[in-house]
């Protein structure tokens, strides 16, 4: 072996490795005690679990026969338990004689305010949505038989949930607190 030097780990050799091979065994580790917390709190791999409560329906003031008062709207309170976002589509309903139109309030300064119609609701995961006249809300075509009291059938339309059917209370507005 003449002419060949041995390699041998020197202090320098060592720390250097050891520094370089630091960082992905850092990175790892956050990463697996990330992943091992979601999974504990019962949120790997659950889906979107979608509850739709307190559906409201407020009546129209003035002559339910005139078309310019028959447009009211109805509210929901949606909550998502699953560990999964979802969106709220569309919403349906037989008792109002067709599509119902989801869209959001806005304050346009001063005490004048605008609707604008929109594609649809995030409902995030862990959180709810809780539809008011001062947010979103679904925009519905009364009929002239409804009454206060009665239970109208609506069917809310998720990406990932699908459909879920649901009742709501037809009520005068400041009755109770939509």
């Amino acid at each position: 072996m003449t002419g060949q030097r041995l390699w041998r780990p020197t202090r320098r050799r060592l720390t250097d490795t050891l520094i370089a091979a630091l960082a992905p065994v850092a990175a790892c580790s956050i990463a697996l005690g990330g992943l091992t917390t979601w999974a504990v709190q019962d949120n790997a791999g659950s889906p979107a679990r979608i509850a739709v409560t307190h559906g409201l329906v407020f009546l129209p003031f003035g002559d339910p026969r005139e078309t310019a008062t028959r447009e009211t709207a109805a509210f929901f309170r949606i909550t998502n338990s699953g560990g999964a976002d979802d969106r709220l589509l569309k919403v349906t309903s037989s008792a109002t004689g067709g599509d119902a139109t989801l869209s959001r309030h806005r304050m346009a300064g001063g005490q004048a305010a605008y609707g604008q119609t929109v594609d649809s609701v995030a409902v995030p995961a862990g959180g709810s949505l809780a539809m008011s006249p001062f947010g979103t809300d679904v925009t519905v075509r009364a009929k002239e038989t409804w009454r206060e009291g009665d239970v109208l059938p609506f069917t809310l339309h998720f990406a990932r949930s699908g459909r879920i059917k649901t009742l709501a209370v037809v009520v005068r507005p400041g009755t109770v607190g939509a």
